[in-house]
């Protein structure tokens, strides 16, 4: 996904439920830490860096887009992140510190293409942690049995609407879409391409990258995972 400078400008405002969790993830991510360092892939503007940050945690940060990152800077303490520049399919191939977590955040995982750069990414992020280090995976819970198009309200506030209009085929794991914002200053079409993993695919490509589930969530309030579960967050060490 091409994170450019108009996406990276309406980025926070258009998550703003990511926003309001980013304590609560940086809670859990500080406690598995445990005072050691944290590497996320896809830090962009920073949401969960800064929240670390906060607490003491050294962050270093993956990401390619230099509009996401700029405003990661713009911030108060985003001077404080260390942020290394390229494509978080790859990380090992950026930077090569042994880290207590490293984090894939909100779905980032399905912005790589397709199932093999997935697994390089999970079986590259294994060679980063240390002996008692961990990988956490948050991402929804896709529901293959839908084949459809749909179109939802996804935000409705301070005279914001935002739309997604999505086009889904459980063949390929692949979902096409675009959100529909609207606004005071118009309407914009923001597309976006994924190819998601379910959970049982996403315990099996970890175990491939020498990795093993210690725990799964419902949610950051580490709730439990059900079958009713919209995402999950999972936590892989090594096997």
């Amino acid at each position: 996904m091409d994170y450019d400078d108009r996406r990276a400008a309406a980025y926070d405002a258009d998550r703003p439920e990511r926003a309001a969790e980013a304590g609560a993830v940086a809670g859990v991510i500080a406690d598995l830490a445990a005072g050691g360092a944290v590497l996320e892939l896809g830090v962009g503007t920073g949401r969960i860096a800064l929240a670390l940050v906060e607490r003491g945690v050294a962050v270093t940060g993956i990401d390619a887009s230099e509009a996401m990152v700029a405003r990661l800077r713009n911030k108060p303490s985003g001077d404080k992140v260390r942020v290394v520049m390229g494509d978080f399919g790859d990380p090992a191939a950026l930077v090569d510190a042994p880290f207590a977590v490293v984090l894939v955040a909100a779905s980032t995982l399905f912005e790589l293409d397709d199932q093999d750069a997935q697994l390089q990414c999970l079986t590259r992020a294994a060679t980063l942690i240390g002996p008692d280090g961990v990988v956490v995976v948050e991402a929804f819970a896709p529901d293959v049995t839908r084949a459809d198009q749909s179109l939802s309200v996804t935000g409705s506030a301070d005279g914001r609407v935002t739309l997604r209009a999505v086009r889904h085929d459980p063949m390929t794991q692949v979902v096409h879409g675009h959100d529909v914002v609207v606004d005071d200053a118009g309407t914009r079409l923001v597309p976006y391409r994924i190819r998601y993993a379910t959970v049982p695919e996403l315990d099996l490509m970890a175990r491939l990258a020498g990795l093993r589930l210690r725990a799964r969530w419902g949610g950051w309030h580490r709730q439990p995972f059900t079958l009713a579960s919209d995402r999950h967050v999972s936590v892989y060490e090594r096997a």
